[in-house]
């Protein structure tokens, strides 16, 4: 499969939403594509989408065998000709609801995929990217700018990202392997409606008393979540910014995305007291609402 002209590369999270938009647009571009998957069907409904530019990759970035393997596999693929341009972190899951009631396995597992599932496939495809000079690009979020309440699981796993990424950066300097995060706002894709039937299934199953503590905030919280999961970046748009970073000659360390990326950042300025009660007060999550709530 590996030639001359063969230049790779490699997409995590590509069975729906940006990964697979991002494959698709890449082979678009002349890339050869190794998208993972989680199954046989996702990989063919992926092989299907993208035509013979694409190799599907069968990876759970959380089995360190899995990364393992498929690191082999794509350079056994490459030989000694082929070059991978870059990778392209985006496999990852949206956890939210109270810290207080998540289970710590939940919240774990946010951290498990979107924190050290990107490390892992990082390091596992560095001796290539160092090899080829190719670059990583994260796919990171605006909530690492401001955290609203609820979504701290995945709002921290996003914050955790862009120091990671920095360090990265940093220490693969000597190699010039450039480290990209992009920051998007809400990115219409099937991720945050999944997320969001997940939230609502389980919170609905909290116990009544504990229930009725952020019943209000909570539910203000999820309704926003549903709003914008139909109005935000069109994913073909936040697709097609990836392949011009894999392309560009010096691209930038991050690239913000969206007006709510820019209005999460400009909120993060503001003092921290203000925005607590800005975001209180939008949500219904006050002391006199709880109470009226609970009693």
């Amino acid at each position: 499969m590996a030639n001359d002209e063969m230049r790779a590369v490699v997409v995590t999270g590509c069975s729906t939403g940006i990964g697979r938009t991002c494959a698709v647009e890449l082979v678009k571009q002349g890339y050869h594509v190794f998208g993972s998957v989680r199954s046989e069907a996702d990989a063919e409904s992926l092989r299907e989408a993208a035509g013979e530019g694409l190799t599907p990759l069968r990876m759970d970035v959380t089995d360190d065998g899995d990364v393992l393997r498929c690191a082999a596999q794509v350079k056994e693929a490459l030989g000694d000709s082929g070059r991978l341009v870059g990778i392209v972190n985006n496999a990852g899951i949206a956890v939210y609801g109270p810290l207080e009631l998540l289970p710590l396995d939940t919240v774990r597992r946010q951290f498990e995929i979107n924190v050290l599932g990107y490390l892992a496939v990082t390091k596992a495809f560095i001796p290539l990217l160092r090899r080829d000079a190719g670059r990583v690009v994260m796919i990171g979020s605006s909530s690492a700018f401001l955290t609203p309440p609820f979504l701290g699981p995945y709002a921290s796993s996003k914050c955790a990202l862009e120091s990671i990424s920095d360090a990265l950066r940093r220490e693969l300097a000597p190699w010039r392997i450039e480290v990209v995060v992009m920051q998007p706002g809400a990115v219409i894709t099937p991720l945050w409606d999944k997320s969001i039937d997940q939230g609502d299934s389980w919170f609905d199953g909290v116990a009544e008393a504990e229930r009725g503590l952020y019943e209000q905030g909570y539910g203000a919280m999820r309704k926003t979540f549903r709003d914008k999961s139909g109005r935000g970046i069109p994913v073909e748009k936040l697709a097609r910014r990836v392949a011009d970073v894999l392309a560009m000659k010096s691209p930038r360390t991050r690239y913000r995305m969206g007006t709510d990326s820019f209005g999460y950042l400009l909120m993060s300025k503001l003092p921290d007291k203000m925005v607590d009660a800005m975001l209180a007060m939008s949500l219904g999550h006050t002391r006199a609402n709880v109470e009226k709530q609970s009693g």
